[in-house]
């Protein structure tokens, strides 16, 4: 059995609707199937999901969301009329109206897309339609209910043959809808395969699976043949878009593969994200994939005689702590002790109130903070069991006149991460790349 998740561009027309139905007729064992709201069918077209919070907000500032609520008729209804399907869409996006002119919060409007997608694609395919609000559910405080949803999943699907159900929401105790965060379809998908402990998770998107890199910084990059959760959750942590990330634990946990598809190119294999990577499946190149984030900064600290000093760095945590500002990495030597961090961590405490809160913790002798620092993580399985990779990595960097602010490698051997200032990102990626991947 299989779960095949697809995703907006891949729902945004009557024509790619009619692509996704013969992928999906093509093997029976696609017997669930999770669906995202319509996404752009050109560079400057909304998302049905982005005129849906337009809509709420339009409720929320005259009272009715009667203006952008007819923009989104006209794309269910152009679908259905294109597609020639006998279906009362009407009957339910007036219902949907209703409900948004009634709702309190953004989450009912911004879940329609998936519940109307579900509808509409459950009757083209001859399909059951589940609601995901009668399987999906969150916890009073808002927290997905992993337990409850396992059990109700199962036992609702188990004997079905041929199912779509909207991805992206669920339903708390109170009967309130709530969403995921944005690109929720994705984890909605995992819970499924996992509670069904199907074969294979399909996630059909509009691309060839999960590229070595940033595409746009390096143009046309290679494809991923073959990853490993532990790698993709390393590129996503790093700003790899590429999955919803909480949807690889259902999944991941189950020991269940994912494989990215494109449905505009069905034949191509895409990306096949596993538990273990064999060493028959090792690609010939050291490195997996390579991604960043710019925006960081680094708290130096220096102090004569740390290493000596019992608790010196939980005392600093427990600065950053209170602050409720999360760290990235903490390389530290003998007296000297740095913590990355995002820019966004100054937004919610100001710069200079942690710094004096780190002076009062730990009296150093001297502070200072570096920003514009870019991280980079290149990930690979293979680096572990392959000589001379950071060698490259830093020769590839000093070719290209970067020079490297900080240097960082997982226990796990999987990753080295450097910082390089943020004017020399791009040019920092495109090196690495050159390095492993180049011609």
């Amino acid at each position: 059995m299989k779960v095949c998740k697809f995703g907006g561009t891949s729902l945004a027309t009557a024509k790619t609707l009619a692509l996704v139905k013969d992928i999906i007729l093509s093997d029976p064992a696609r017997k669930f199937v999770v669906v995202s709201a319509p996404g752009k069918r050109f560079k400057d077209d909304d998302k049905v999901t982005d005129l849906l919070y337009r809509a709420f907000d339009e409720k929320v500032m005259t009272g009715t969301c009667k203006t952008t609520m007819k923009l989104i008729k006209q794309r269910y209804i152009e679908i259905r009329d294109e597609l020639k399907i006998d279906f009362d869409i009407e009957k339910y996006l007036n219902e949907v109206e209703k409900g948004i002119n009634k709702s309190e919060t953004a989450d009912f409007a911004a879940s329609r897309g998936e519940y109307l997608s579900g509808l509409l694609i459950a009757s083209y395919l001859g399909y059951k339609f589940v609601d995901a609000a009668e399987i999906i559910k969150f916890k009073v405080d808002g927290s997905y209910d992993s337990e409850i949803t396992e059990d109700l999943v199962y036992k609702t699907l188990k004997n079905t043959d041929g199912v779509v159900i909207p991805g992206f929401y669920g339903r708390k105790p109170n009967g309130n809808i709530k969403t995921f965060t944005r690109g929720g379809s994705d984890f909605t998908g995992a819970i499924i395969a996992g509670a069904m402990k199907v074969d294979i998770y399909e996630n059909w998107t509009d691309v060839n699976g999960v590229a070595i890199t940033d595409p746009r910084i390096v143009k046309n990059p290679c494809f991923i043949d073959v990853i490993s959760y532990e790698e993709l959750r390393e590129l996503s942590y790093m700003g790899a878009s590429v999955l919803h990330p909480d949807s690889v634990f259902p999944v991941q946990s189950a020991n269940i593969p994912i494989n990215i598809k494109n449905t505009f190119e069905p034949d191509n294999p895409g990306t096949l994200i596993k538990n273990k990577i064999a060493r028959d499946d090792m690609q010939e190149y050291p490195v997996t994939g390579i991604a960043g984030r710019k925006s960081n900064a680094t708290i130096n600290i220096k102090k004569a005689m740390m290493n000596n000093e019992l608790g010196f760095a939980r005392r600093v945590l427990s600065v950053l702590e209170r602050c409720g500002i999360s760290i990235e990495h903490i390389p530290t030597g003998i007296d000297t002790m740095s913590i990355v961090l995002s820019e966004k961590g100054f937004e919610i405490v100001p710069e200079h109130k942690v710094i004096e809160g780190i002076k009062i913790a730990v009296n150093p002798d001297c502070i200072e903070v570096v920003h514009n620092l870019s991280l980079i993580a290149i990930v690979g399985h293979g680096m572990a069991s392959r000589k001379g990779t950071a060698a490259r990595v830093f020769t590839a960097l000093a070719k290209a006149d970067v020079n490297v602010r900080m240097i960082d490698q997982g226990s796990s051997e999987i990753n080295i991460i450097v910082g390089v200032e943020d004017k020399d990102f791009e040019k920092s990626i495109r090196a690495i790349y050159d390095e492993f991947f180049g011609e």
